[in-house]
């Protein structure tokens, strides 16, 4: 289901976060599919219960997951998944082109480089 790279730079809880929302994107997990509870979930990737605690309570913060009291999370019917991770791809993005422009890349460069990722996908 979900894979972590426990070597990363990228803290585990985001990991978690990014994970599930490409599975709700992806429509792997449909609305209102109850979620592994954080014990289980934790148990399964091995890791700390704070750290899937987290991720649910942002994943809730963000209108991806709804709790029920003594049932668990479950998957949002409204889809913010898809704008959220939007919204992370354009930030991504963002920074990528100020990282090329502070090694010196010009505008026609990183229109370049965009175009050339475009091309690729056709193929």
């Amino acid at each position: 289901m979900l894979t972590l790279d426990l070597q990363s730079r990228r803290p585990i809880y985001e990991q978690l976060i990014h994970g599930l929302l490409e599975l709700v994107s992806l429509g792997v997990l449909a609305p209102d599919t109850q979620l592994p509870s954080v014990r289980s979930m934790a148990r399964d990737l091995g890791i700390n219960p704070n750290t899937v605690q987290k991720a649910y309570q942002e994943l809730e913060r963000s209108g991806i997951v709804y709790s029920v009291a003594g049932k668990g999370s479950f998957i949002a019917p409204n889809q913010n998944a898809n704008k959220v991770l939007l919204c992370q791809s354009v930030e991504k993005i963002q920074n990528a082109v100020r990282e090329g422009r502070r090694a010196g890349m010009d505008r026609a460069q990183v229109e370049a480089a965009v175009e050339q990722v475009f091309q690729e996908e056709i193929q």
